[in-house]
């Protein structure tokens, strides 16, 4: 085998790519429809949260992985069908905005 030229992964942004494999795998279950919809939020929240978040906000990104974990706990469940995009803004990111 030969040695990878990729930059190793940090404990949280394995924990972070684990959380967008799991729920990729969750929406599997759902109906054609809703899971376009539901792949189409999650992959706008990461995608979004990459570009904002700063990297060194160890404490904001903990906060997500959290809320992130919820709702894909929520979205496993039989009866959810759909799930809808929640902005939340750091008080870092409030107030640079200022």
């Amino acid at each position: 085998m030969g040695t990878s030229k990729a930059p190793r992964l940090s404990g949280m942004q394995k924990q972070v790519l684990s959380l967008y494999r799991g729920f990729l795998r969750a929406v599997r279950s759902k109906s054609p429809e809703d899971r376009h919809r539901i792949e189409s939020i999650v992959s706008a929240e990461f995608r979004s949260n990459s570009k904002q978040v700063d990297r060194k906000n160890f404490l904001y990104i903990e906060y997500l992985l959290r809320r992130g974990k919820k709702q894909l706990d929520q979205l496993k469940s039989p009866d959810t069908v759909g799930m809808s995009s929640l902005n939340v803004s750091s008080s870092e990111a409030d107030d640079s905005k200022h």
